[in-house]
């Protein structure tokens, strides 16, 4: 009798793997939603970062320098609209010393891009203002990076202003110099033509 009970508390191989499929079938079904989330937290992310633009936009405008701070991380570096690199504390200084004051900050053309906790921005921005003292106006492409702090929030790391300016002209075509044209000093000398031979008379 205690021969057949151990018989049949044997496990067959067919029984085992309709096991192990339903725990595979389980697992996923618990890791479906969680897939599914991905792109509404991205969404979400999307919308936070687009936030913080306005915000930064705001701050740019008001010359609110502690908004500006808390929206910048302390390992900021950015090249201006003139080509310096700052640091936080170099543009928080300008800011506060009105050495660069923006009074129009019109932002298109805005596209977030996502990768991990970190978010590219590009845009287009018109600006008017002063710069040193001197005005200011023009279109300038905007790159923004955001990261995503442990705590949730969101804090610009680098940025970069280029101007927006007219393609170069073409170069001017090469023509070639006239035989009247005097010849530079030390400029090597063309071999002249052999002279065609004079005809016979008849």
């Amino acid at each position: 009798m205690a021969q057949l009970d151990s018989q049949q508390r044997v496990i067959r191989p067919g029984a085992a793997l309709v096991a192990l499929a339903s725990v595979a079938a389980i697992l996923f079904s618990l890791a479906a939603p969680a897939r599914a989330q991905h792109p509404r937290r991205n969404d979400q992310y999307k919308h936070q970062v687009e936030q913080m633009e306005q915000q930064w936009r705001t701050a740019e405008l008001s010359g609110n320098v502690d908004a500006m701070s808390k929206l910048l991380s302390d390992d900021f570096v950015g090249i201006n609209m003139s080509g310096q690199v700052v640091t936080k504390m170099q543009l928080l200084e300008r800011m506060s010393g009105r050495r660069t004051v923006l009074t129009r900050l019109d932002l298109d053309d805005v596209h977030v891009k996502l990768l991990g906790q970190t978010a590219i921005v590009t845009s287009r921005a018109e600006v008017e203002g002063t710069n040193e003292g001197a005005p200011v106006h023009g279109n300038y492409r905007y790159t923004r990076v955001y990261t995503r702090t442990a705590s949730g929030a969101w804090q610009i790391t680098n940025f970069e202003a280029t101007r927006v300016g007219p393609p170069p002209p073409p170069p001017p075509p090469q023509s070639r110099p006239s035989p009247d044209a005097p010849v530079a000093p030390g400029a090597p000398v063309a071999p002249a033509a052999p002279a065609a031979p004079a005809a016979k008379p008849e």
